[in-house]
């Protein structure tokens, strides 16, 4: 997911597209604190770990 946010905030921001950008963004947060909360072994949706 992080990998992903990434991508889509790279393009969005290249193509000047905000959409991407925002949505990018968001996922990029998204993905780092679901794998902080898995990196502390804290069970997150019923899951030890996100991949």
């Amino acid at each position: 997911m992080i990998i992903l946010g990434a991508i889509l905030l790279i393009v969005g921001m290249l193509a000047g597209i905000s959409l991407l950008s925002t949505v990018g963004g968001i996922l990029l947060v998204i993905g780092a604190i679901l794998w902080v909360l898995g990196a502390t072994g804290r069970a997150v949706g019923g899951r030890k770990h996100f991949f």
